[in-house]
Order: structure tokens, then C-alpha cells, then sequence
């Protein structure tokens, strides 16, 4: 019996190591990705101002668009680079940025435009883990004003609410955070099937083993996931 328990709990510290290096890597990803998006952001600003504007001329954004989608995909059309140099406008501080936020939730929070506020919001969704449903969740039940303006004794109370608003059921959490997915080269404007989304994944990870040489394979397609009894 003192084998097993043993055994157990060594294997429960490596199963913890290995997925907190999972989510690190995943966090990582989309950090370093918010962060260029936020260095592309300044750079069209910088571009634009003053008799820097006459240097590039009135059509630089669209010039970058045309030049970046072509090399890198839809995410950098004209539409997405407005986006990025809101997103510098909104926060032109890099080191006040959140690592554990996602640029989907940057996005939300730069169409906040007070502030206090949007900063308040961004450190409440890094220190509570919010998805992004949640963030806007509370942005629109006005949490920030409710806390502002409520008496002390009653502060506690609000933000116990909000806490009882979130999800208790791991199903919320499976693949809600979004992911960039250039690197499959889907056509824009298509209405992919989830077969579709997956074919697209398989094939490239084929290639990339394939790339990598002897020692690894593909084992298979899907996993049957359980939670709650149910099976997906």
C-alpha cells in the first residue's frame, strides 16, 4: 500500500509538471503574438505622425496590408492593422501588459475607453483567469462601476457575485481560448466543418513529423474525452 502511494504521488508531481509546461507554452505562444502585435501597433503609429506621414504617404496602411496578407495571411489586412494601432493607442506602456491575457481579450478591452477602467478590467481577467466570454460578461454587467460606486461594507458583495458567475463546469473551459491557425492556409470566407478544421491539423502534423525523422509517429486521430459521464 506505502508502494502505491508512493508511486502516486510522484506520478501526480510529474503530471503537474508536464501540464503546467503545456500551459506555459500554449500562454507563451499567444503572448509573444500579442506582443508583436503591439510593436506592429507603434510602429504604424509612429509611421503616421507628424512629417513621418509625409514620408510614407496617406496609402501606408493599405500598402502594408497588400505587402503582409500576402506573405502572412488575412490576419494583417487593413481591418486587423487598425486594430493593432488601437491596441498601442489604448496601451502604449508594453511592460503594463498581461501575459496571462490573450489578444481576443486586448481586444475587448481597447474598445473600453476610459482608462482606469480599461486597466482595472485587464488586471481583474489576468489575476482571476477570466476567458474572454467572462470579461465581457462583466463589462457589460457594469462591474467596475457597480464596485466604484458601492459603499465599503458592500464591495465584498459584488465581487462575491461575480465569483458565483463563473463557470463550475470544466466543460466551460475546453477549447474556448483562441488559437492562431494561419499556419494551415484555409481560404478566407469559407464555412469550415469541424472535419474540415481537423483534416487541416492532421496533414500538417504529418508533415511535421515527417520533417523530424525516425523515432516518430502518428498513433492516432481523436482521444474520447469523459467528463461528467459524458463522452465527446
Amino acid at each position: 500500500m506505502e508502494i502505491q502511494i508512493a508511486r502516486n504521488n510522484i506520478y501526480q508531481s510529474i503530471r503537474e509538471v508536464i501540464l503546467t509546461a503545456r500551459r506555459n507554452v500554449k500562454k507563451s505562444a499567444n503572448f509573444n503574438m500579442v506582443i508583436a502585435y503591439w510593436d506592429i501597433g507603434r510602429q504604424i503609429v509612429e509611421s503616421q505622425d507628424g512629417e513621418e506621414r509625409a514620408k510614407y504617404g496617406s496609402g501606408f496602411l493599405k500598402f502594408l496590408a497588400e505587402n503582409l496578407t500576402a506573405e502572412f495571411g488575412v490576419s494583417f489586412d487593413v481591418s486587423n492593422l487598425r486594430k493593432m494601432r488601437q491596441f498601442y493607442n489604448a496601451f502604449q506602456i508594453r511592460d503594463t501588459l498581461c501575459p496571462e491575457l490573450s489578444w481576443s481579450h486586448y481586444r475587448r478591452l481597447m474598445r473600453i475607453h476610459n482608462e482606469q477602467e480599461r486597466l482595472f478590467y485587464m488586471k481583474e481577467a489576468a489575476e482571476s483567469d477570466w476567458s474572454v466570454r467572462q470579461l465581457e460578461r462583466n463589462i457589460n454587467t457594469l462591474y467596475h462601476t457597480r464596485l466604484l460606486r458601492a459603499p465599503e461594507y458592500d464591495k465584498d458583495e459584488i465581487r462575491n457575485e461575480i465569483k458565483k458567475l463563473e463557470p463550475n463546469d470544466i466543460r466551460e473551459y475546453i477549447l474556448k481560448d483562441p488559437y492562431l491557425l494561419e499556419f494551415l492556409e484555409l481560404k478566407e470566407n469559407r464555412k469550415y466543418l469541424e472535419k474540415d478544421l481537423e483534416q487541416a491539423l492532421i496533414d500538417n502534423l504529418q508533415d511535421f513529423l515527417i520533417e523530424l525523422g525516425k523515432g516518430f509517429s502518428l498513433a492516432g486521430r481523436q482521444k474520447r474525452i469523459t467528463v461528467d459521464g459524458e463522452h465527446f
